[in-house]
């Protein structure tokens, strides 16, 4: 699994692979979906919660006589989008059409630039935080059901936009290779020689990059400067302990990198083609990315995106996110109140107290200091 391909959690404008000319995209886009024959009420694009449909019951039937929705970038074995489809169309009869797998943040919204007005248009957006704070204009403001157990950090007030899932930053390693680590100063340990990897450059990697910044942050540090980050990966060198090479599934499943700090998620699909391969993410001082939900404000299937919407801040929603490693967003309320999947959750690590996000200022000199400090920390 290649880097930058699989990095979606992490400096909030990239999102999962290098997307396709947008002009590509957007034919086959358009070629993909055909036009809608269901029937639209217009009170469906002004609804802001469940009651402007007189209940669950009323935003169903409404949904149902769009008999449409259309999704963008939401690749099927990305965080279990395909599940997720698969279960929606199941339980409800809407057809799901699933555009542009690939898009970045960014192509998400110009396609419903490009695309206003017509039947093919995204209904609804998954976006980088980046994308989703510069972006409100093209929003409906609606707040699902859940709305209560979406802690207040993680949704826009108005709900203009909703945090969906995070990965974190874990420890996975190779049980038959090296020792359970308790805490980041035991990778400096003899046990982990010429053991430890990231996954890639953090100059030009997320996933590398979140590595450095939850050393940072491991190490006391905050993500105003990453430096003790870069000096923890310094001192792991020095100690023979920083293997050079970039990890990847195909390098954990033949034990070439039997270490590897990364993303949970990334972790967890590891550990599939390697039964010994276990992921631990520490309680403590954990970094993430969270992704957000949005309904197009000119969506084309208006009550059809608010049933999405609303399926997705559900516990079967949310834990099928789970079972592919990512942390949804309704996490704690969902372990607090028993709806949890407890066997995913332990896959995927556990749980941290807190998850520390950065911004885009701190992103941005994070990446100016990695500029100038990385190549002597790779080079030592």
């Amino acid at each position: 699994m290649n880097t930058n391909s699989t990095s979606r959690f992490i400096i909030s404008t990239l999102r999962r692979a290098t997307a396709v000319l947008c002009a590509l995209a957007l034919a086959a886009t358009a070629a993909a979906c055909g036009s809608s024959s269901g029937k639209v009420d217009d009170k469906s694009r002004t609804a802001t919660s469940v009651a402007d449909f007189g209940g669950m019951d009323g935003l169903v039937k409404a949904a149902k006589e769009e008999g449409q929705l259309t999704i963008i970038a939401c690749p099927d074995d990305w965080v279990n989008w395909g599940e997720v489809i698969k279960t929606f169309q199941s339980k409800y009869g809407i057809q799901v059409n699933s555009t542009n797998p690939e898009a970045s943040s960014a192509e998400e919204i110009k396609a419903a630039q490009d695309l206003k007005g017509q039947a093919n248009a995204p209904d609804v957006f998954d976006l980088g935080q980046a994308v989703a704070l510069s972006s409100t204009d093209y929003f409906a403001p609606y707040k699902v059901s859940a709305w209560d157990k979406i802690p207040q950090k993680n949704k826009q007030p108005d709900g203009l936009y909703v945090n969906d899932y995070t990965g974190v930053v874990s420890i996975g390693y190779d049980s038959s290779k090296a020792p359970e680590p308790k805490s980041l100063n035991d990778l400096l340990s003899k046990d982990y020689t010429g053991k430890v990897a990231i996954n890639g450059d953090p100059t030009q990697a997320g996933a590398a990059f979140a590595a450095v910044a939850w050393a940072t942050l491991q190490e006391g540090g905050s993500l105003d400067d990453f430096a003790p980050g870069i000096d923890f990966f310094a001192k792991l060198k020095q100690h023979g302990n920083f293997l050079p090479v970039d990890a990847t599934s195909a390098t954990i499943a033949s034990g070439e990198t039997p270490v590897v700090i990364d993303w949970n998620y990334l972790n967890v699909a590891a550990a599939k083609q390697n039964p010994n391969y276990k992921t631990i993410v520490l309680p403590e001082n954990a970094y993430g990315s969270y992704y957000s939900q949005a309904i197009n404000k000119d969506a084309p299937h208006p009550a059809a995106a608010r049933l999405w919407e609303e399926f997705l801040y559900t516990p079967d929603a949310q834990n099928l996110f789970l079972k592919a490693g990512a942390l949804p967003v309704m996490a704690k309320a969902m372990t607090d109140d028993g709806t949890i999947d407890d066997a995913a959750l332990k896959q995927a690590g556990g749980l941290p107290e807190d998850i520390h996000l950065a911004t885009q200022e701190q992103t941005e000199q994070a990446n100016t200091l990695l500029a100038e400090r990385w190549s002597g920390v790779a080079a030592s």
